[in-house]
């Protein structure tokens, strides 16, 4: 199928894709903007660690964005969080978009 439909992302967000730790911290790819749809809800989400935390911000975006858990992600207001958990929906054969969600601190 094919991905979210442009017009409803209607944000632009920049993510930082987190590649590990180096010798000298965290690692992180270059920024790239995406298009997205972001709601600044708060959730109760378990992160990747199952542990019960909170989530201020939820992003949607094409299934093509590059964000595992730990990127950081600018949003549009400017406020720089990090990725808590990330699902990546598809659904092969059926009439629906294909999109990633990611819940953020």
């Amino acid at each position: 199928m094919t991905a979210l439909p442009g017009w409803l992302l209607r944000h632009t967000i920049t993510v930082e894709p987190y590649r590990g730790t180096g010798a000298y911290g965290e690692v992180f790819d270059a920024p790239a903007a995406a298009a997205a749809l972001v709601a600044e809800t708060v959730k109760h989400i378990r992160d990747a660690t199952g542990a019960l935390t909170v989530s201020t911000a939820q992003v949607y975006a094409g299934p093509a964005l590059d964000c595992p858990v730990g990127s950081r992600v600018i949003l549009p207001d400017g406020r720089i969080t990090r990725a808590l958990t990330v699902a990546h929906h598809t659904a092969p054969g059926l009439p629906v978009p294909e999109s990633t969600e990611v819940y953020c601190e």
